[in-house]
């Protein structure tokens, strides 16, 4: 028997054929139409805050100020201070000055909600640095009462590859210099329930692909990672995760940013598994470890974050 093979109408074209045929049926009722997935900012966001660790003469001369930031946006977020826009520096007699040194940031990566942190690998892929972060203002003083401020950016939420600022957020930074904090406890500063996941737990991924960390090996200079998916559907499918990012209890974030789907994975047949490893540096001495993962799902280039205990490795 031969069967005709019907084309499916685009996803906006049902919309209102949906709408004509309650308005025919004349339903008392309500209908949930099928919105395209979009990251939302969580209104009780607070955005990001910060807190002086050490106040210090720099090196040429000024102020050297470092500092640690939290994430206090309710959600997965990461934040950029404005590029070539300077910190303001005012003194408790209202006179200020600009500190044209701004290395504040996440370095690219989504930070769990409650983490803060204080440095971040920048430099390239090839030759990774350590980035602590910190503001300093040549030839300034910090007299009694003095504040910073500053300008920056942050987006929230799962990242939409092919919209990543759809929820881009301007906002602003102000720390008192008289207040140094010496005991911040580091990634957690402010601890949410159900936000860390056990390693041995598995991640369900895109087309329900079963994603899970087999094992961690520790090597000279970091970790070895190894992932395994398994795929209990019919057809093939990846599941592109990068390199993940891990954070110690030194509040440093170690791994280099870079988009996921540019670090290519095996593919996963249908109702088989695939096996590979990614590497991270994290010294010894950077404690208990949590690994910052960012799994395809949903949908093609669609992620979504994971905080999983590393402790131990």
């Amino acid at each position: 028997m031969k069967t005709e093979k019907h084309k499916r109408l685009p996803r906006k074209a049902l919309i209102p054929l949906l709408i004509l045929m309650l308005l025919l049926n004349g339903a008392c009722a309500y209908i949930v139409l099928p919105d395209e997935v979009v990251p939302v900012a969580n209104i009780d966001s607070q955005g990001w805050s910060a807190a002086v660790t050490n106040v210090t003469a720099a090196d040429g001369g000024g102020l050297h100020i470092d500092l640690a930031i939290r994430n206090d946006t309710l959600d997965w977020s990461a934040m950029q201070a404005i590029s070539n826009k300077p910190a303001v520096l005012t003194n408790g007699d209202g006179k200020s000055s600009n500190c044209a040194t701004v290395f504040v940031g996440s370095g690219g990566h989504r930070l769990a909600p409650g983490f803060q942190m204080r440095g971040y690998t920048a430099g390239t892929k090839k030759e990774p640095v350590i980035q602590m972060i910190y503001v300093e203002c040549a030839g300034a003083q910090a007299g009694e009462g003095a504040k910073l401020s500053l300008d920056y950016s942050y987006v929230t939420g799962e990242l939409n590859y092919y919209d990543q600022e759809a929820n881009k957020v301007f906002a602003n930074l102000n720390v008192n210099l008289d207040e140094v904090q010496t005991d911040l406890q580091y990634p957690v500063g402010t601890a949410m329930e159900g936000l860390i996941h056990d390693v041995e737990t598995p991640i369900i991924a895109i087309n329900d692909i079963e994603l899970l960390l087999t094992s961690v090996t520790r090597t000279e200079g970091g970790l070895q990672l190894n992932w395994q998916t398994y795929n209990k559907g019919e057809y093939p499918g990846y599941v592109h995760i990068g390199t993940p990012p891990v954070i110690g209890t030194d509040g440093i974030l170690y791994g280099y940013y870079e988009i996921m789907d540019l670090v290519s994975v095996p593919v996963t047949p249908g109702g088989g598994r695939a096996e590979w490893t990614t590497e991270v540096i994290a010294p010894v001495e950077a404690g208990d470890l949590t690994l910052l993962l960012s799994v395809e799902s949903k949908k093609q280039r669609w992620y979504i974050n994971y905080a999983v205990d590393m402790a131990g490795y």
